[in-house]
């Protein structure tokens, strides 16, 4: 489970959503602007702050995503289109003289949505469900960006003698993008956004 560093507070209920009608055309008008629009830059994420240890036959995980938009996607988070974002983890072990071995899989993902009635940005961790509420995106995006204790891998499942490398990565999920403006996104540099792969050793 991912523990958030930042003081949390209970969403506030979100009232009837638009009709379907309706938040097409407002998603249309929204991807015409985006056509006419100059692209300022294509933004990145970065992992930083990587660090694995063992406790109670558990190897845990901390780490820090440095979360940066694009324009593009600022606009449309400020537009209401909420962002989904995934954390890949993948544990292998090496093998010189084959490939090497998927030990586990793992992904977190969350859903990051503005709020325009209560100038609010909701937080959704879609692994647990739990929902927080931010006032500024900053403290939102630190928060969502901040993985401390998390559960990586038991022990158990990591041997002596072995060598282990674990993979982390962090992407904007298009696939979650509403269908009118996911179309745009995959033709748009400004949209693929994620991280390098972040590698490092596990030792048993």
């Amino acid at each position: 489970m991912v523990f958030f560093t930042h003081a949390l507070k209970k969403a506030t209920t979100i009232p009837e959503r638009a009709t379907p009608a309706r938040r097409g055309y407002s998603y249309l008008l929204f991807i015409l602007g985006l056509l006419l629009a100059t692209p300022l830059y294509a933004a990145e994420f970065f992992i930083t702050g990587v660090n694995t240890r063992l406790q109670d036959n558990v190897y845990l995980l901390d780490a820090h995503v440095d979360y940066r938009f694009s324009n593009e996607a600022l606009a449309a988070l400020d537009n209401g289109v909420p962002l989904t974002l995934r954390l890949s983890i993948e544990i292998q072990r090496k093998r010189d003289w084959w490939l090497d071995a998927t030990v586990a899989n793992l992904e977190q993902r969350y859903r990051l949505q503005f709020h325009p009635l209560s100038h609010q940005f909701l937080l959704q961790n879609l692994n647990s469900g739990a929902f927080y509420a931010f006032q500024s995106l900053s403290t939102a995006l630190d928060a969502m960006g901040t993985l401390s204790d998390f559960p990586l891998v038991d022990a158990q499942l990591i041997k002596k003698n072995e060598n282990y490398e674990v993979l982390l990565q962090a992407a904007l999920d298009i696939e979650s993008l509403p269908s009118p403006l996911r179309p745009l996104a995959y033709i748009t540099p400004a949209w693929r956004l994620n991280s390098d792969w972040y590698t490092w050793s596990l030792t048993p």
